[in-house]
């Protein structure tokens, strides 16, 4: 699953790096090395500009409340549980398949985190001795420090107790595609630890290679055949996870510090 991640990465970066051609400088969200479900987060998609006399699709830079909130929702207290969607079903869930037609992101990340369960804190666990065992994090990365574009879909939802000239009338909400972790040995393996992403945990954000950004951006794109192929999972070997410190299981905690690589785990013996 993906239930935190770090987003650090300047917004004129982001345009830059995928040909964003509209974004509003005024429109601005601050470096966030601990993104939470319900925060604010940068997704770049592609749809025509409003009022604009062109239908063509304008490849946006735009900020989106994580928790996807379908349309016909008549409240959005569910938004916190809609934060992933999974690449085997997403066709078929009635909150995620009308998005996934025609309302596909690209959520742009360092990384995201992971935790296991130490063996010691699971035997204690078993034993009945601990309730709440002590889980070590993991930070999971592009081996050679490019963009993690997680796959999305993002979605409108009408807020009918406002006016249709309030701003806040309207929610543009989104989720995080996830897929099967990778079983294979990992491109950056820690010396102590895991060496594939399916020892921390089976399921992973789907990652969308650069090669992949403009069919999976694209509206036109609606043939279900062809959807399905672009969630196909990427190469193996791309991404590193180490440990990092518990801090930043406490959302409260925000900081470049979060992804210092500690030289072995906190929480004892893992593997």
């Amino acid at each position: 699953m993906c239930g935190r991640y770090a987003a650090s990465r300047r917004p004129e970066d982001l345009v830059g790096l995928f040909g964003v051609e509209k974004w509003e400088p005024e429109e601005t969200l601050a470096p966030d090395w601990n993104v939470a479900p319900t925060k604010e987060v940068w997704a770049v998609l592609e749809r025509p500009l409003k009022d604009a006399e062109s239908r063509r699709p304008v490849r946006q830079l735009r900020a989106l409340k994580w928790g996807l909130v379908p349309s016909w929702a008549k409240s959005p207290e569910g938004a916190a549980r809609m934060i992933n969607a999974r690449a085997e079903t997403v066709e078929e869930k009635p909150s995620f398949k009308r998005a996934f037609a025609a309302r596909r992101c690209i959520l742009p990340a360092d990384g995201y985190y992971e935790w296991v369960t130490g063996s010691g804190e699971r035997d204690l666990e078993v034993e009945g001795k601990k309730k709440r065992p002590r889980k070590q994090p993991y930070f999971v990365t592009p081996a050679d420090g490019s963009v993690f574009a997680m796959a999305g879909l993002y979605e409108f939802w009408r807020d009918r107790t406002r006016p249709d000239a309030d701003p806040s009338a309207w929610w543009v909400t989104c989720s995080v595609i996830t897929t099967e972790a990778e079983a294979g040995p990992l491109g950056v393996a820690p010396e102590e630890g895991p060496h594939s992403l399916a020892d921390i945990h089976p399921r992973m954000p789907l990652m969308l290679t650069e090669d992949r950004w403009d069919a999976w951006l694209d509206p036109a794109r609606t043939h279900p055949e062809e959807l399905r192929g672009l969630l196909a999972p990427p190469p193996g070997g791309l991404m590193r996870a180490y440990p990092v410190a518990t801090t930043v299981s406490n959302v409260r905690n925000n900081g470049p510090e979060l992804l210092t690589e500690l030289e072995g785990p906190e929480v004892g013996t893992l593997f």
